[in-house]
């Protein structure tokens, strides 16, 4: 018995040794995971907020140091008042949410005729689709197409454009999490003589909800950010945040004014990030209400 007690009691300082080395790792794995972040994102962060805080003469040349007065207030009042950041707002949200939601619905439905025909055809059609993540849309086309159409420099017009840009986006997204559902579900739909319209909206597209939000969080970042197509597109005929802080600083308003731009800048951010944390709550409890099911 003795033998067989010694010769045991190392094996379990072993594997407490171990237990610790794996728990330090984790810990010291966690700080560094920690400290990455606080430098990649904290810095940027601190110096636009600090920034946004200062005076013009503080602000010339951005630094990290802390305003001697803040006046972050004072600059959020003077970009909307000065930079017309309220109308610039409404123009945003009239382009940016019927083109997501376009985006998304169309999308959706493409990847699941897509996900459920798997002939080499449809392959094709497949590959073609998502080229889109690839390939760049050609400007000058779709101006010329847009101007004989009628609806170059209107809000219609540049939700098309989106909805056409960004349909890859999500048929690469949701073509794969489609196939994972059992066909099983939509046959039993059939039996009961429901129509291909009626088995989506109740049945394929309530499923698709987790990977629907992390499609909204991409494609509503890259519509609300955009400068480039609604520069060519609207040519100031529609007045958009970034399209609004771009034309107002060419014109020399916030010439040398880094902490009006800044200032800015937070502003249109915050829709954003109220969006993202909705979006954030609704993929974790799609999650769980899936893992539960």
């Amino acid at each position: 018995m003795s033998s067989a007690t010694y010769g045991a009691a190392p094996k379990v300082n072993d594997s407490v040794a171990v237990n610790k080395m794996s728990k330090t790792h984790v810990i010291v794995h966690a700080i560094l995971v920690v400290v990455v972040m606080l430098l990649l994102l904290g810095i940027p962060f601190w110096l636009l907020i600090v920034t946004a805080g200062k005076s013009q003469a503080e602000a010339i040349n951005p630094n990290m140091s802390l305003p001697s007065h803040w006046q972050l207030l004072e600059n959020f009042r003077t970009v909307i008042t000065d930079g017309k950041m309220v109308s610039a707002f409404f123009g945003s949200v009239l382009v940016t949410v019927p083109s997501v939601f376009l985006a998304l619905l169309f999308g959706s439905m493409a990847a699941w005729v897509l996900a459920r025909r798997t002939t080499k055809p449809m392959a094709i059609v497949y590959a073609l689709s998502i080229s889109g993540l690839i390939l760049p849309p050609a400007v000058v086309t779709v101006m010329m197409l847009l101007k004989m159409t009628g609806l170059s420099g209107t809000i219609p017009g540049m939700i098309g454009v989106y909805v056409g840009i960004y349909l890859s986006t999500v048929i690469f997204f949701v073509t794969g999490f489609i196939r994972t559902i059992p066909v099983s579900l939509e046959e039993a739909a059939r039996i009961d003589g429901a129509g291909p319209a009626r088995i989506f909206f109740t049945i394929v597209l309530p499923l698709l909800l987790p990977t629907l939000s992390t499609a909204t969080i991409l494609v509503t970042l890259y519509i609300w950010n955009d400068v480039f197509y609604s520069l060519f597109i609207l040519s100031g005929k529609v007045n958009l945040l970034p399209l609004n802080l771009y034309n107002v600083a060419s014109a020399g308003l916030y010439l040398n004014n880094w902490h009006l731009i800044f200032a800015y800048i937070i502003l249109m951010s915050l829709p954003l990030l109220i969006v993202f944390a909705f979006a954030q709550r609704k993929i974790i409890s799609g999650i769980t209400g899936g893992a539960v099911k």
